[in-house]
């Protein structure tokens, strides 16, 4: 899929890819969002299914007339996940006057943040930038409105430990990408590996991650109880053919919430039966959103891409990402009483989500001016061979641990600026 510049006006304004200017010159109310996200080099197919969610839910809620009149209109970029491009967009956002961007990048949303912050516009950042920016009152208009990585990783472990009743004495194996966003879980994990008693095994391989074959040989010699992949993209295939290839079963496997169907195919659905992964949004066709997409928008011809490509677990953390957002924005016209959301107005209203589940798509989400990530919930799903199967509740674990750090960076974040 390539996209380099486009405008999206979902379902209701027009199902297309439409250029800027008869936006600018339409009568309709209109809310903006940015959109610039990696379709071409690291996360590819991972942002393709995303953007399709994203864009299917914006056709569903513009068929059925906006938000209180108003439809949403995305406009999309391909910066290729570099943060130089990801800043030539946001400028251009900016311009045209969009309340929200959403990266779908952590080097690109990191290399936003300082932007955001001073120009006061919404950076989504969905399962990805920084844990830290948790911190609502030190990143007001930086939103992960999802669990954290740090939180993912505790529930992974948590996971871990109640298969093995005892962590204590075991060893956990990290292999992950030697980026920011690599290297992201680590002080949650040596904060965990104090706390529970195991030892943490690092391995680091360069980016995108094509050759590991040297991390998994060293690997398998340190036999480790369990191991966690941290990759994106091509990196998260290849961890797993590796691991496969040097012996590791599948089922002492867990992965970061970036592993969907499509890998699964790469690598073989077969081979990896019985990888687990952390899950932030309910796989499959089942929930009621994507039964509403099936029916209301696909099934008209106004979907987005692919009819396969509905229901999976990228497709579907798309819808959650957007629905997330339409929901800031309903909440934002109950403050402007019905007139334009501005960026500050959407801020007041993705502050201030109560208990939203998008219809059962996702553990209920609370945020406030000091929690943007929403109570850090999710749970662990197992491939079965042809889909993700729920392995746990939706929890929340070491919140205590977890807020710690968010606290510690933040602060050095005021300092430094990085």
């Amino acid at each position: 899929m390539k996209v380099d510049r486009r405008q999206f006006v979902a379902a209701g304004a027009a199902t297309a890819l439409i250029t800027t200017l008869p936006l600018a010159q339409a009568q309709e109310k209109i809310i903006k969002f940015g959109m610039a996200q990696d379709f071409t080099v690291v996360y590819t197919f991972v942002t393709a299914e995303y953007s399709q969610g994203q864009r299917d839910y914006f056709s569903l809620v513009n068929e059925r007339g906006g938000v209180s009149g108003w439809k949403i209109a995305a406009d999309i970029v391909d910066t290729g996940n570099a943060p130089q491009r990801g800043i030539e967009a946001y400028e251009r956002f900016k311009r045209n006057g969009v309340v929200l961007v959403d990266p779908l990048s952590t080097p690109v949303s990191r290399a936003l943040v300082s932007r955001a912050l001073q120009d006061k516009i919404n950076l989504v950042t969905t399962f990805s930038g920084r844990s830290d920016a948790a911190d609502g009152a030190t990143f007001p208009y930086v939103l992960p409105l999802s669990a954290s990585y740090w939180s993912q990783a505790a529930i992974l472990i948590e996971y871990m430990a109640r298969q093995d009743k005892d962590l204590k004495g075991k060893k956990i194996a990290f292999v992950h990408i030697d980026t920011p966003y690599g290297r992201e879980p680590l002080p949650l994990l040596q904060a965990l590996a104090k706390r529970r008693g195991f030892e943490l095994l690092p391995f680091p391989y360069a980016p995108p991650g094509n050759e590991q074959s040297a991390v998994w040989t060293q690997l398998r010699r340190a036999r480790p109880d369990w191991t966690l992949i941290w990759g994106g993209g091509v990196g998260q295939t290849v961890s797993l053919k590796e691991a496969l290839r040097n012996g590791i079963s599948p089922d002492r496997i867990a992965s970061v919430v970036w592993l969907s169907e499509s890998d699964m195919k790469v690598v073989g659905p077969d081979q990896v039966k019985g990888v687990l992964k952390f899950e932030g949004a309910a796989a499959g066709s089942e929930p009621k959103v994507i039964q509403d997409i099936i029916r209301d928008v696909v099934g008209k011809g106004k979907g987005a891409g692919p009819k396969e490509m509905v229901g999976t677990a990228y497709y579907n953390i798309g819808v959650m990402a957007a629905a997330v957002m339409v929901e800031g924005v309903r909440r934002a016209l109950e403050v402007t009483k019905g007139g334009p959301v501005t960026a500050e107005a959407l801020n007041e209203g993705l502050r201030s989500i109560k208990n939203f589940t998008a219809d059962g798509l996702i553990p209920p989400l609370t945020t406030s001016k000091t929690d943007h990530q929403g109570g850090g919930m999710g749970r662990v799903a197992q491939w079965d061979g042809s889909r993700w199967v729920p392995k746990s509740d939706w929890l929340a674990s070491d919140q205590d641990v977890v807020w710690q750090l968010i606290r510690a960076s933040s602060e050095e974040f005021k300092k430094t600026g990085t």
